[in-house]
């Protein structure tokens, strides 16, 4: 019973960490009246795409701890620090609206998924491949951010 917890805890603790975050930023959500540069989505993209990415990175740490349970804490910690360097992202640019801030902190976490891509890569090949939307996403995402950070 205690292995069974533990994956669900593997596979859902980011949409948990994603929905927690969602619901703390929901009444700062200054979006739609931001200028935004070219090929800026519309909001309701955005809780759908983080939906399917932290799926993606659930079942990617998943599959990593299924192969190598304990092993090795250096993919787990760089996989909880940009958990967490992600989560933050959120309110300092939502909450806190330090869009300077948040554009050196959005690269942080691009630096972070680019090394923890390169750790799966060594030991679960599949667990990489599945964290290549959320880089594409972050890259997207701080695009986004530099743009907003320079429109406003």
């Amino acid at each position: 019973m205690k292995k069974v917890i533990l994956n669900l805890f593997y596979l859902f603790f980011p949409l948990i960490i994603g929905g927690v975050i969602g619901l703390l930023i929901s009444n700062n959500m200054d979006y739609s009246i931001l200028t935004k540069p070219p090929l800026a989505p519309p909001k309701w993209l955005f809780p759908v795409a983080w939906t399917i990415i932290y799926l993606l990175m659930g079942l990617s740490f998943f599959l990593f701890k299924r192969k190598h349970n304990n092993n090795y804490l250096s993919v787990d910690l760089i996989y909880y620090i940009q958990l967490f360097v992600n989560a933050m992202w959120s309110i300092i640019f939502f909450i806190w609206k330090w869009r300077l801030f948040s554009c050196i902190w959005i690269i942080l976490l691009l630096c972070l998924i680019i090394k923890l891509i390169i750790k799966f890569i060594t030991y679960s090949k599949i667990s990489a491949w599945l964290n290549v939307p959320y880089l594409l996403w972050v890259i997207f995402a701080t695009y986004l951010t530099i743009g907003i950070y320079i429109l406003n």
